[in-house]
């Protein structure tokens, strides 16, 4: 009885007041109320039933990691694991800094352009192996291919992406660079002008 009461007033003081944080992180993700109402509901009931629970201090942190593996296994029993899936969850990480995890979305965002550009065998193998996480032999059986072209296919895939990447950062870089000597620019001649004006 004693081990009842204690563990409700873990369950009243720690998860519960962070219901309303994993609510909110979770109507980013989630579609329809109606899924939130199920996954808030589900995620708390297994917050309670978790054995351990004495080791439990920080219910927000608790909560999104079992949110985060529940977001997984629905997203994989459907078999919609996308790419803004996964940024979805960067959202269930906990307390992580907003800017970083925005960042982080910007950059899966344009992973996903690149390998939507992909040819189609390399892109499904890219996608079942790293996002779906399956083995070499089973994306051969699935594909009807041998393992070493899989693997031919990975191998082009994974360097398309990487070249990709890295002429994406180039640009990005050179941007920012003519960027700022442009406002150098602009500073000099607003510099220069003033004297001219005064003459």
């Amino acid at each position: 009885m004693h081990q009842v009461r204690a563990k409700l007033d873990w369950f009243k003081t720690v998860i519960l007041p962070q219901e309303a944080a994993l609510r909110g992180r979770l109507r980013r993700i989630l579609p329809s109320t109606h899924e939130l109402d199920d996954m808030v509901a589900e995620v708390m009931a297994r917050a309670y039933a978790t054995e351990n629970w004495e080791n439990v201090t920080t219910g927000r942190a608790y909560l999104f990691t079992i949110a985060r593996n529940l977001v997984i296994d629905t997203a994989r029993r459907n078999k919609v694991v996308s790419f803004e899936t996964i940024a979805d969850l960067e959202l269930l990480q906990g307390d992580n800094n907003v800017e970083a995890q925005l960042h982080a979305r910007e950059a899966l965002r344009q992973v996903e352009t690149i390998v939507d550009s992909l040819p189609t065998q390399c892109r499904r193998v890219f996608i079942l192996r790293r996002i779906h996480e399956r083995s070499m032999l089973e994306i051969a059986a699935e594909m009807s291919l041998s393992v070493s072209t899989v693997e031919k296919h990975l191998a082009k895939a994974i360097a398309i992406v990487m070249r990709a990447w890295a002429e994406r950062e180039e640009t990005d870089f050179e941007r920012a660079s003519v960027g700022a000597r442009i406002k150098q620019q602009g500073r000099d001649r607003g510099g220069s002008r003033a004297p001219a004006g005064q003459a």
